[in-house]
């Protein structure tokens, strides 16, 4: 198949990439976090590496993983040869875990032809589908255009008004213990806590052995929360894990959804208990 394809559904399976391989704009990354570029790592053959913390935050800001200016965002992604027209396959190593941030990023810059890879690396070597050596990327740039939506982040002022104000239901991908103190923050130095006015849903909880469950179990967990008309923000440590919420709520059908950049790392540095 060397035709173009166009990606409707937010998340794909093994099967559908390994039927779609051919297909001649699509996009293969890895968007594995804290990985570096090692050839005896294998990947999903023509895979891109990319690479979230170096090339696709703002390196200079306080906090880790932050969100690009569109100006870098659209430099990096020509770099890896994507173009407007590029079906993106995102998928990472732990199964949903980064690749749902990735899949977050191109969005939040007016590319909607992406999927994640439901079950990632590790549901790909399950399935005895061949894998490659890790290679760097040297084709051809892209013509990827950034078009910034807005709509889609939501950064610190706005979240003081999100919790002052409940114009939002906050929402956070965190594990139980981490939300409710129980158990400390991996980032040294930061406190424990949550934001006022948010609930907790673990990211963990819509997954099973890193493949997502049922739309319906998911759609569940999520109307405990919120319902499908409520606007919505996710939280989570670093802006990560609260993509994989986000994720299943478009699978899920809720669209006034948006992720805070800078999370609980952010929160617990600037606001005191």
């Amino acid at each position: 198949m060397n035709s173009n394809i166009s990606i409707s559904s937010p998340i794909v399976s093994v099967e559908w990439l390994h039927n779609h391989l051919e297909a001649s704009n699509l996009v293969i990354l890895d968007g594995t976090i804290n990985k570096v570029f090692d050839p005896s790592q294998t990947q999903i053959p023509n895979s891109r590496f990319f690479d979230i913390k170096k090339k696709f935050s703002d390196v200079n800001a306080p906090f880790p993983s932050t969100f690009p200016s569109p100006e870098q965002f659209q430099k990096e992604a020509r770099g890896l040869g994507i173009n407007k027209n590029s079906a993106i396959v995102v998928y990472d190593d732990k199964g949903i875990y980064s690749s749902a941030r990735v899949w977050w990023l191109f969005k939040a810059f007016g590319h909607d032809n992406i999927a994640v890879l439901n079950g990632g690396f590790p549901a790909w070597k399950k399935a005895n589908y061949k894998a490659e050596a890790m290679k760097s990327y040297d084709g051809k740039l892209g013509n990827f255009k950034a078009n910034h939506k807005p709509e889609y982040m939501a950064f610190f002022e706005g979240m003081k008004v999100a919790s002052e104000n409940k114009t939002h239901h906050i929402i956070d991908a965190r594990s139980e213990g981490r939300f409710k103190s129980l158990k400390p923050e991996p980032r040294e130095g930061l406190r424990m806590g949550n934001i006022p006015n948010s609930v907790n849903l673990p990211f963990t909880d819509l997954l099973d052995n890193g493949i997502l469950r049922p739309k319906e179990d998911i759609e569940k967990e999520l109307n405990k929360r919120a319902k499908k008309e409520d606007a919505i923000v996710f939280s989570c440590g670093s802006g990560i894990t609260a993509c994989v919420l986000a994720l299943g709520a478009t699978i899920s059908g809720y669209k006034n959804i948006s992720v805070y950049d800078g999370s609980w790392t952010e929160w617990g540095s600037l606001v005191d208990e």
